[in-house]
């Protein structure tokens, strides 16, 4: 099952149009590596442009392909690294360049990897043993703009989100709680990966009327962060 934007919903493009989809590798892992890159490579629109084995020497290469004007669209990163983890890694790659999508490869399938990465800005969860058949679908989504979790992990995502609400925020999400059209245009396009300036472009809003749709939806719906946000999302079937 692929965790993808429907089509009426907005799609903002990670790339140029007809470039190649830039991927970069960081796994401690090098036969890992190589399969991920044979997969990759084998697409005809997209490219391994890089690979380190370990959280600190991803950052520091992606820096340098930012300087040489050449970033990468996704980051596949593995979480247990040497060093920086994978969710550090993550979160630290975030902030320097919010535009790039990491896309989290791992062989974890408790909750709380999940939870950790999708809170250091992950926007994608894949776990390794369906890697040959899951990866490529999920570099194309999060690539889009769309968050994109494992299957095996679904059913245990949405039951999370469900028996984590208390009755009065699950009451507040069904009743009292309604969303005005903008605040619930804000609140997919969140889920859906896309950063507040993106969302503030595509709906010709300033980024802080787009922060302020933000803080007043979540409170609405007694959300914390944006894990919380992107298990809402699959309970409504947004991201489906």
């Amino acid at each position: 099952m692929q965790i993808q934007n429907r089509s009426s919903q907005p799609v903002l493009a990670a790339r140029p149009v007809g470039g190649a989809l830039r991927v970069f590798l960081t796994d401690d892992h090098a036969v890992v590596r190589e399969g991920i890159r044979t997969l990759v490579n084998a697409q005809p629109d997209m490219e391994v442009i890089g690979e380190a084995d370990n959280g600190e020497e991803d950052w520091r290469k992606i820096r340098v392909l930012f300087e040489r004007q050449t970033p990468p669209d996704v980051v596949v990163m593995d979480i247990s690294m040497p060093g920086w983890n994978g969710t550090e890694a993550t979160a630290r790659v975030q902030r320097s360049w919010p535009d790039v999508k990491i896309l989290a490869l791992s062989m974890h399938e408790d909750r709380s990897y999940l939870r950790a990465l999708l809170e250091a800005g992950a926007s994608g969860y894949v776990l390794k043993r369906s890697a040959s058949s899951e990866l490529i679908r999920a570099i194309r989504v999060v690539s889009g703009g769309g968050t994109y979790l494992d299957p095996t992990l679904m059913a245990t995502v949405v039951d999370n989100f469900v028996r984590g609400r208390s009755p009065s925020a699950l009451r507040g999400e069904i009743v009292g709680a309604a969303l005005s059209e903008r605040e619930d245009s804000v609140l997919r396009m969140i889920a859906q990966g896309h950063s507040n300036k993106e969302i503030a472009v595509h709906l010709k809003l300033s980024v802080k009327t787009v922060e302020t749709y933000k803080s007043r939806s979540m409170e609405k719906l007694g959300l914390d962060n944006r894990s919380d946000i992107v298990r809402y999302a699959l309970t409504k079937g947004w991201l489906v």
